[in-house]
């Protein structure tokens, strides 16, 4: 699943051609995705300008003075900018398409992606409850340690929480712990204020580099240029099961945790 960096290497990438510009026309192939796609969608946002573009956790939102189209990419999906007049490739689910001349496309061959509509003053339903964002100023080790209080639950788990902080799914957790020296088991209430300090500073730090590496490509994300990312190939921990570790050699062990693998090194994390 795309996570932060790749849904933000995507903000990025489809912002410029898509702020100030005007949807002209609404093009749906299909009438929902993971749900259905509201009526609003092509009753209220044809001749709206795109003001701004917005990244909230894994959600894209496209603002306009009547109010916003939220996107979620899901497990598999895509947005490009081309030529409208292209024929669709299969599983290209809808077309926005702009007085510019270009059309943003979403391509999704599983279909966990969304196209919904937030009125404007309002919050959407699925944004409501989340956490700080990462990379934001309210995110520190000190609101990670005062969360984690009393809580029994995996420290990786804990990190993947979206009411705790958005945007920090399976991947940066497994490399923020490492870098961290944190064992993902550890009890999230046993980690002490100074190590949740390190946690938030690694996890930005890790969050920033994937940005600009591209994200990490691992079955389905490419960027909107269709260009892979590239963090990929830094990765410490993710994905290495057997691997001799990067800092000390020891081969990197896997496990299951709250229903996600995830990876450690035995002796640099405890």
């Amino acid at each position: 699943m795309p996570e932060l960096p790749e849904v933000e290497t995507t903000r990025r990438g489809i912002a410029p051609h898509l702020e100030g510009r005007v949807v002209e026309r609404v093009l749906l192939r299909r009438k929902d995705l993971r749900w259905p796609i509201p009526r609003a969608i092509t009753r209220i946002l044809p001749g709206r300008r795109i003001e701004s573009i917005e990244r909230r956790a894994k959600y894209l939102l496209l603002h306009t003075q009547a109010g916003s189209a939220l996107l979620h990419l899901g497990m598999s999906g895509s947005l490009r900018v081309l030529d409208p007049a292209l024929p669709p490739r299969p599983h290209d689910h809808y077309d926005l398409v702009l007085d510019s001349g270009k059309a943003l496309r979403f391509n999704d061959p599983r279909r966990f992606g969304c196209l919904l509509w937030q009125q404007a003053g309002e919050v959407h339903p699925l944004l409501r409850g989340l956490g700080p964002e990462p990379l934001g100023p309210d995110f520190d080790g000190d609101w990670l340690w005062t969360h984690a209080r009393g809580r029994s639950a995996a420290v990786k788990t804990f990190l993947m929480d979206q009411a705790i902080v958005v945007g920090v799914g399976n991947i940066y957790a497994s490399e923020a712990l490492f870098a961290a020296a944190v064992h993902p088991k550890r009890a999230a209430g046993s980690v002490s204020r100074a190590r949740y300090a390190r946690i938030a500073e690694e996890i930005r730090r890790i969050l920033r580099h994937a940005i600009t590496r591209g994200g990490t490509t691992l079955r389905d994300f490419l960027a909107p240029d269709g260009e892979p990312g590239y963090f990929e190939q830094e990765l410490f921990v993710y994905g290495r099961a057997g691997e001799p570790c990067k800092a000390c050699g020891t081969p990197i062990r896997a496990a299951v945790i709250g229903q996600r693998m995830t990876y450690w090194c035995p002796r640099c994390q405890r």
